[in-house]
């Protein structure tokens, strides 16, 4: 089994690219983030033709996540349970937003995550990225607390660099999010709760990413972040044989700013 996940930036403006990247990996699930449209705006005949079933979720022209699979597409969950709603603690705003979407895709229980950004370490959208991934970490451990041996991978844009090598220079995101410690124990208590990163170790750094910017020639100067990641329950973890990341597929016209991340499972 062959599982990626990839933040899009706009399946619409990007469906082409998705669909043939597609033919050319060989993917047999595929979990999308920032898909920026409406449920209704999801171009899924595309990817129907290839023979993946579709679940998508997306309220406007922000967030959206989606999953492809080929392999089944079962027991479509939208959100996790304790999903805050965007807000700060003292107002929390009910509505979720298009963060987060389950399926259960040739027995593993696969998460597509778009992780709130945080903006700025005094915006208000900051707490709400630590109380976001707080419950995450919560729900996340009680699914292995009810199944030890459940196969579940946690996998998106994490919007976290969890190590300094995971940002091309730290001293320039010194005052900035991603870096921060909060949002890295954040990430740590995930990893804690049961949670591999099954690509470190196949992928390993410095100078690895998976994002980079689209100003001041980031990319063509390997001035990057590795904010994504495929978190894997012990099960799954002993099944994972090789991951990489297919940082060609950031180069050329039309390219998100982010790669694809694609782990191999044994059978």
């Amino acid at each position: 089994m062959r599982l990626a996940t990839w933040n899009v930036n706009s399946i619409r403006t990007r469906a082409d690219r998705v669909v043939a990247w597609l033919q050319r990996s060989d993917v047999d699930v595929l979990a999308l983030q920032e898909t920026k449209c409406r449920d209704d705006q999801f171009p899924e005949s595309r990817f129907a033709d290839l023979g993946y079933a579709v679940a998508h979720v997306g309220h406007s022209q922000w967030n959206g996540v989606a999953i492809l699979s080929r392999i089944g597409l079962d027991d479509v969950e939208v959100g996790f349970p304790g999903q805050p709603g965007w807000g700060s603690a003292d107002r929390p705003d009910p509505d979720t937003e298009a963060r987060a979407l389950g399926a259960t895709c040739g027995g593993v229980r696969v998460w597509s995550l778009y992780v709130p950004n945080g903006r700025a370490l005094t915006d208000p959208h900051y707490e709400y990225k630590l109380r976001w991934l707080a419950a995450l970490r919560t729900t996340a451990a009680g699914w292995l607390t009810a199944d030890p041996a459940a196969q579940v991978a946690l996998v998106g844009d994490w919007n976290i660099a969890p190590q300094d090598e995971d940002v091309w220079d730290v001293r320039v995101f010194a005052a900035s999010t991603h870096v921060s410690e909060p949002e890295r124990a954040a990430f740590r208590a995930i990893v804690d709760a049961g949670y591999a990163d099954v690509v470190r170790p196949h992928a390993p750094g410095p100078g690895v990413y998976t994002y980079w910017d689209y100003t001041q020639l980031r990319f063509p100067r390997r001035e990057g972040m590795r904010i994504d990641f495929v978190l894997g329950s012990p099960a799954l973890t002993a099944r994972v044989g090789g991951a990489r990341i297919d940082r060609e597929e950031r180069k050329g016209k039309g390219a998100s700013d982010h790669a694809p991340v694609v782990v191999e499972l044994t059978d």
